[in-house]
Formats: C-alpha cells, sequence, structure tokens
C-alpha cells in the first residue's frame, strides 16, 4: 500500500513527540546479551526501552494495517537486504527490471513506509550467484548507502526505579507422575518487571522529510500509530501488561525549531514512601511541560494529544486525568487537536 503522491505530497512542518506507556509484570525490553533481563540502568536503577524496541512495535503496526515495510522478517526468517529490497518492490526479480524502472529510490520509497520514517541502510551484500551478483550491482547503483530516518526516537528511561521480580522467574511447570509427584521442571524464563513509566521522546525533522518522502499524511498516521502499536503489539506473554497513557504531537510553525527534552520536563509527584506497582499509583507532574509549551505559544502551529483516564496529572497543584490534558491545553489558549484513535484509522488505510 502507498500513499505518497509526488504531485500532491505535503513536507510536514516540524514536529516533536511524547509518548508515555507503562509497564507491569512483563519484560519491556529485554537484553539477549544479558540473560534476557530487563534492560536497567546500573547507576540510577531506571529501566530503559531502547528506540529500536519502539520501532518494532511501529513496524508491525504497519503491516498489519496493510502497509509495506522493508525491515522484516519473511517466513518467519531474516533475510538479506537484496531479498528484502525485491519483496518491496515487488517486480523485480534481476537486473535488468531494475535498469528498466525509471526511479527506482522513488518507487522503493513510495512503497517502503518504514523506510520514510526511520530511514534504512541499502548496502547490498555481494553473493556468489552470478545474476544475484548483477542484481547486487543494479541495487546499489540505484540506491544510496542508507536513508537517514526523518522520524527518531532516544531510548527511554522510566521516571521511577525499577525491581525486578525474582518470583516470576523462578517459576517452572512440574511434571507429575505415578512414582514421584515432582519430576524435575520447565523453565518459564519470566524475567519481569514489577512497574514502570516510560517517556519516549521523538522528532519529526522537517528538513529530512523530502529525502524519504515523508509526508504530512504519513506524520498523521503517527498520531493514532503510536497508540495502537501498543494496544496491539503487546499481547505476548512476556509483553502483555504495557498500556500506552499520554501522547503529545507539538508541531511547530513552518520553518521553526523545536523546544527538545519533553521526556524532561515530566516528573512523578511525591504520593506516598511504597513503590510504584501500577498506574493507580502514579501521578504525573506535567506543570513544567505546560509552562514551556506556554512559553514558545507564538512558534506553535498546533497541538495533538490524547491520554489515558487511567493516568493522573497534576497540573500547579490540581489533578485530573491525562484524557483532559487536550482539553487543559485548550484553556490555555492553545490550538489543540483531540485525537481519536478510533475515529482517525484513515491514516491508517
Amino acid at each position: 500500500m502507498s500513499d505518497t503522491d509526488p504531485t500532491t505530497m505535503t513536507t510536514p512542518n516540524r514536529s516533536e513527540m511524547l509518548f508515555v506507556y507503562d509497564a507491569q509484570d512483563c519484560n519491556p525490553n529485554g537484553n539477549p546479551i544479558g540473560d534476557n533481563r530487563p534492560r536497567r540502568d546500573p547507576d540510577t536503577g531506571q529501566g530503559i526501552v531502547t528506540d529500536v524496541r519502539l520501532k518494532r512495535y511501529l513496524r508491525d503496526q504497519l503491516l498489519d494495517d496493510g502497509f509495506d515495510i522493508y525491515v522484516k522478517q519473511i517466513d518467519g526468517e531474516a533475510k538479506t537486504r537484496t531479498t528484502l529490497a525485491k519483496d518491496v518492490l515487488e517486480e523485480v526479480s534481476d537486473a535488468d527490471d531494475v535498469e528498466e524502472i525509471e526511479d527506482v529510490g522513488e518507487r522503493f520509497l513510495n512503497a517502503a513506509t518504514d523506510v520514510r520514517y526511520f530511514g534504512a541502510t541499502l548496502s547490498f551484500e555481494s553473493s556468489d550467484d552470478e545474476e544475484d551478483e548483477r542484481l547486487r550491482q543494479a541495487l546499489n547503483k540505484a540506491f544510496p548507502n542508507n536513508y537517514q530516518g526523518p522520524v527518531q526516537f532516544l531510548p527511554a528511561k522510566s521516571l521511577n526505579e525499577i525491581e525486578e521480580n525474582e518470583e516470576y522467574d523462578s517459576l517452572t511447570s512440574v511434571i507429575s507422575t505415578g512414582d514421584e509427584n515432582r519430576q524435575g521442571g520447565f523453565d518459564l524464563d519470566d524475567k519481569r518487571i514489577k512497574y514502570g513509566i516510560f517517556p519516549f521522546w521523538g522528532l519529526v525533522d522537517n528538513k529530512g522529510a523530502s529525502a524519504t518522502r515523508l509526508s504530512e499524511t504519513d506524520v498523521q498516521r503517527l498520531d493514532s500509530l503510536c497508540w495502537r502499536a501498543l494496544k496491539n503489539q503487546t499481547t505476548s506473554r512476556s509483553k502483555l501488561g504495557q498500556e500506552p497513557r499520554l501522547y503529545l504531537r507539538v508541531e511547530y510553525e513552518e520553518e521553526r525549531y523545536h523546544l527538545g527534552g519533553l521526556h524532561d520536563m515530566l516528573s512523578i509527584s511525591e504520593q506516598s514512601d511504597e513503590p510504584l506497582r501500577s498506574v493507580n499509583d502514579v501521578v504525573l507532574n506535567v506543570s513544567d511541560l505546560a509552562e514551556s509549551l506556554e512559553r514558545v505559544d507564538d512558534r506553535i502551529e498546533r497541538l495533538h494529544v490524547v491520554g489515558s483516564d487511567r493516568l493522573t496529572l497534576e497540573l500547579d497543584g490540581n489533578e485530573f486525568p491525562a484524557s483532559e490534558f487536550g482539553e487543559t491545553l485548550e484553556s490555555m489558549g492553545h490550538s489543540v487537536h483531540h485525537i481519536d484513535v478510533i475515529a482517525e484509522r484513515e491514516f491508517a488505510e
């Protein structure tokens, strides 16, 4: 599926995003070189979720929505970049096909939705097969070595210190036999955190958007894509327990620069000495964030907002559900787009 028409493509304004989600009794991002334990800052105890993990959720959701992507497995297996490019381009099977296409790069970007967002490496591997080698050389001639993605996220560090639940990791499934009531067990590899709340900060670079043909429609799709990806792509046994809580996209006027560091403008309001165990224990202070947005309101085009009614926000001593954050910002004089994640699926179709 492609929605990038070169005759109608509108280059988006610069935007920055704040996307907050939490994780309860699950492993939001295991470290494969650390026995798949949840990632954790050893100095601060904060949990870590990488931008690569978030992008995987977004790519998987794009696939579910009917868009093609470049960075993926095919039939459950990792493939070479040459194979992935052929899969995206569909009609390309050999070097002659590549040479017959007037603009292979444009055709590729129109089809590879994830590359328009996040970029990709496109240096293709050599092959001992003569025909495959001719195809590789044709692709390398047609493409740049890489596309720099105009949409990028920083890794997220939890706002709270996380704890790993050792009890889950010790779970075993015991087989009962006639001779003995216990005979070994199966390690379930349950390495989970008790609770963490993670703020992602992201940027849409308007200067780099034209290089990957990122359109305004692509950016608008992010407003529901992030939320739906966390709802739909975290249903496996180790990932279940993650929920989107707050999304804000600050769209700036043309040629205006961004604030930066929206995630650093959040803090957990101290409610008790007890550690956080669920969203019911969290009061997220957004006073610094709201003040910063108000200070640069003259260069903001619009705020795009959706929040969960389960998360409590605090602004200047007043508490309210995150679902009312858009109304609160509107009352401060901002132009606000209240995102309806379900109704705005037209950007995903």
